[in-house]
């Protein structure tokens, strides 16, 4: 669906905040009906990752640092819950899953790939949400990660920040593998509050 192409482009960052979004551009691009990419601007507006101003056609929202850090506090709650939720239903298989994850970061941390730890970052938390069996939770994060991507990728790639992170990532592997739900909500609540207190750094 278009839809799902532009949403992807965003978030990837093909299509950079501010950017603008031209129906015909588009229409050629997706190889999709004016139509249909009307109504996927239209879709993608309500998701908060394009804003359509009157008479100028639609671009690529630009989020602010100010409303990141409150994107962040909303993951802080949920996140947490869900860490505390996959406490408690993850399985040996998922406990495998999970710490084969904190050994690649590691990997990622020693050879200095910061590209491909901040892949694993994405892949931990997303099978975090999965195990936590939390569909409304995820459904939300999901769009909320769509529109903070880009201060996502600028912390990410932040010098420094993965050596920071992984003891966090490893501290929330371990309390999800040992059953402690209150301990992966302290951990997960931990890391995203470390997570705010790096944001302002990683601006341009």
């Amino acid at each position: 669906m278009v839809v799902d192409a532009i949403r992807g482009a965003i978030i990837s960052g093909d299509f950079s905040p501010g950017q603008r979004l031209v129906e015909a551009e588009l229409t050629e691009q997706f190889g999709a009906s004016r139509a249909a990419v009307r109504d996927a601007l239209v879709q993608l507006a309500g998701e908060g990752l394009v804003e359509r101003i009157q008479n100028r056609g639609a671009r690529v929202r630009a989020v602010s640092l100010e409303e990141a850090v409150e994107i962040t506090e909303i993951r802080m709650a949920l996140e947490g819950l869900c860490a505390a939720k996959a406490a408690g239903r993850a399985t040996e298989r998922d406990h495998a899953e999970l710490r084969e994850i904190g050994e690649r970061m590691r990997d990622a941390v020693s050879s200095g790939d910061v590209f491909g730890y901040s892949g694993l970052n994405k892949e931990l938390h997303a099978l975090l949400l999965t195990i936590s069996g939390q569909r409304t939770a995820r459904a939300v994060l999901d769009r909320l990660r769509g529109q903070n991507v880009r201060h996502q990728f600028r912390l990410a790639t932040q010098p420094g920040r993965p050596q920071i992170s992984l003891p966090e990532h490893l501290a929330i592997i371990d309390a999800v593998c040992a059953g402690d739900a209150e301990a992966a909500e302290q951990a997960m609540r931990a890391h995203l509050r470390s997570v705010l207190d790096a944001l302002p750094l990683a601006q341009p």
